[in-house]
């Protein structure tokens, strides 16, 4: 979709002095933009906690937040004193029609804007105070820059909350109005004929149910991605997929089996699809309620993986079932992850790999060569990096063994959601 753009005319006058130093705090609050960003997704995260348990819901905010952002401060850099376009960024309007596909209610749209504004201006307003301190030319700055955030915060509330109004339309109009009703009927645990819900979905309810959650970066248009790499895993297990979009970057699907998949042939058919896209897999159950259920638990682990990238392509329920029951509170996960590994802990390569090669060495009963040959390296190599494991954890870590397992797993796992920066 191509964005209109609205020309904004300066009310108060922008002398070249108040011009150059909107730019001089844009620049700066772009130099620390990834703290802003986060700042702001935690803001609407709290005004809305159901879209903190959203991985999809998460990823698609926070890329809106970070395009606007940039855009509204890059356009202070450029130190503009005349008119200037207002264009809204293409993750901002992906937000809105994923807020609409979800059935949230659209002020969600309106209050988060709000919030991501009064975090980005208590930002600014930090900033231009450290540069000038006190006095008229604060005042004048202020003014002029508050004025250019508000038009452009103001402009976008309105083009983003028209794109969900008609995403809605479209959805309430036909049939994927009726697939995303009965799904959602289901996934809410609401009582419902399962022969009627499965023939308004045309999947069959009575089977075996695999549910899967893919999803990849925010990065344009994926969407068609995604159904593809659905279909090629329902293809590798003579299943036809009922698919549900979950957002910009991200797709839920079920697959109906009379037996359970296996996990070398989905592996194997996901190396046919799109490099990018990551896949976890729920485990395998009968009826109404397996339907549910494994989507529940593909959806826990879609919510640890999300963001963390570097690891597997797809994630099956059956090895990750220890750390998601684990990691259902990711701040006290984080907490005994650092009480347990110490300096193990940090989010550095070195860290990584003395973690890496302790949980190998523990899960190979402390057999130094088995985990040299998985580690493909040599076995002093390993044996001196279980030393130093040793002598940074403070410990043995036969002393604490399954506290110490499973905190490497839950770095393994999860990644730096759970590790301390250095």
């Amino acid at each position: 979709m191509c964005c209109r753009t609205l020309v904004v005319v300066n009310g108060p006058t922008a002398t070249p002095e108040i011009t150059d130093l909107m730019g001089r705090v844009a620049e700066r609050m772009l130099a620390d933009l990834d703290r802003l960003v986060a700042e702001m997704d935690a803001a609407e995260i709290e005004l809305t906690p159901m879209v903190g348990a959203d991985a999809a819901l998460i990823a698609d905010m926070s890329a809106s937040n970070r395009a606007n952002a940039v855009r509204l401060l890059t356009s202070f850099a450029r130190r503009e004193s005349g008119p200037h376009p207002i264009e809204v960024p293409l993750e901002a309007l992906d937000v809105a029609r994923t807020v609409a596909r979800r059935g949230m209610d659209l002020d969600v749209i309106f209050q988060s804007y709000r919030r991501g504004q009064n975090t980005a201006w208590r930002c600014y307003l930090s900033h231009a105070t450290h540069i000038i301190g006190s006095g008229p030319l604060l005042v004048a700055l202020l003014e002029i820059s508050s004025q250019r955030m508000f038009e452009y915060v103001d402009h976008v509330i309105g083009r983003v909350i028209a794109v969900a109004q008609r995403e809605r339309e479209e959805i309430l109009g036909g049939a994927l109005a009726r697939r995303t009703e009965a799904i959602r009927l289901i996934l809410d645990g609401a009582p419902i004929d399962s022969r009627q819900a499965g023939d308004r979905l045309g999947y069959d309810l009575a089977r075996r149910h695999t549910a899967l959650v893919l999803w990849t970066r925010p990065a344009g248009e994926v969407q068609g991605a995604l159904e593809s790499a659905a279909t090629i895993l329902a293809r590798a297990t003579g299943a036809r997929p009922l698919t549900l979009s979950a957002g910009s970057s991200a797709l839920w699907a079920w697959l109906g089996t009379d037996t359970d998949p296996t996990g070398d042939a989905l592996r194997e058919a996901l190396g046919r699809a799109h490099a990018d896209i990551r896949v976890a897999v729920g485990p395998t159950r009968t009826g109404v309620a397996g339907f549910r259920r494994s989507h529940e638990a593909a959806l826990a682990m879609h919510n640890l993986l999300a963001g963390h990238l570097e690891g597997p392509r797809i994630t099956f329920y059956r090895d990750l079932e220890v750390t998601a029951l684990a990691a259902q509170n990711l701040d006290r996960a984080a907490e005994f992850v650092a009480t347990t590994l110490g300096p193990l802990a940090a989010d550095t390569p070195a860290a990584a790999r003395l973690r890496e090669t302790l949980r190998v060495y523990l899960d190979e009963a402390e057999n130094g060569p088995r985990s040299a040959v998985r580690l493909h390296t040599h076995r002093n190599t390993v044996l001196q990096r279980i030393t130093r494991a040793t002598e940074l954890l403070g410990y043995h870590p036969g002393e604490r063994r399954l506290a110490v397992e499973l905190a490497l797993e839950l770095a393994h796992r999860i990644g730096p959601r759970v590790l301390t920066r250095p």
